[in-house]
């Protein structure tokens, strides 16, 4: 039997010592509950309405931002760790302000990205979706009338939102900050199917002080496949379309 020097036992256990201390750290620390979401097209396919230094900005920073903040709020309130994000919305009221607004901020542009696609494969609203617009609204264009007033006359930072009510009717309205129809606090709840975001940071490079040229250029790049789809699984008609 080979006896080793001391020095040399003794460092072989310590680096032992090291690596199960490292594994047992490992074990207790829980991995971040949500993570940033790739976008569903390249950084430049927006441009007919979202210029490329933007995108990157918003989604690389600005969504990774909120990520990063939800999961630093999740590890510090064991309560609240494992809960789905819809969740934790639904009680917006009751959660520290942490974790609504970042949790707001990661549910709300995770849902925007796929609201989008590159123009020329956005699709066309379902007919059952025009025909409820028809029956809401009077028109596509009356529709898209109150849409940009909710996001022109949002004051401050916020979004705007095409929701189906409790009722199945379709209803367009704003909310402040990264609040959304989801939550507890929203002054009128349902369930989103289109939202754009009106934080400045999502147009100023381009438009500037702009909102309303942003939110007229936007719909060429409103997903409208993926729209239908939202509306028919709201109102639990048939999927028409890739769910997200």
């Amino acid at each position: 039997m080979t006896h080793l020097p001391m020095n040399v036992f003794a460092s072989i256990l310590i680096a032992g010592t090291a690596v199960l201390t490292s594994r047992a750290d490992a074990a207790e620390t829980p991995a971040p509950a949500f993570s940033l979401p790739a976008l569903p097209y390249a950084y430049d396919a927006l441009e007919a309405a979202i210029d490329e230094q933007t995108l990157r900005i918003h989604h690389g920073r600005h969504h990774q931002g909120y990520v990063d903040n939800l999961n630093k709020a999740l590890a510090a309130d064991p309560e609240l760790r494992g809960q789905s994000l819809e969740s934790l919305l639904a009680r917006a009221s009751s959660l520290p302000a942490a974790v609504r607004n970042n949790g707001g901020g990661h549910w709300n542009h995770d849902f925007f990205w796929a609201s989008m696609a590159p123009a020329g494969g956005t699709g066309f609203p379902s007919a059952a979706l025009e025909a409820a617009i028809d029956r809401d609204f009077g028109s596509m264009d009356a529709f898209r009338s109150a849409f940009r007033t909710a996001g022109l006359t949002r004051f401050g930072s916020g979004w705007s939102w095409l929701i189906v009510d409790p009722e199945g009717r379709l209803r367009v309205t704003s909310t402040p900050n990264q609040d959304n129809p989801l939550m507890d606090v929203a002054e009128v709840r349902g369930t989103p199917i289109l939202g754009n975001d009106v934080w400045e940071h999502a147009y100023y490079l381009r438009y500037q002080n702009r909102r309303g040229d942003y939110l007229d250029a936007w719909w060429q790049v409103v997903n409208w496949s993926v729209v239908s789809e939202r509306f028919a699984a709201a109102t639990h008609g048939p999927p028409a379309g890739p769910k997200r």
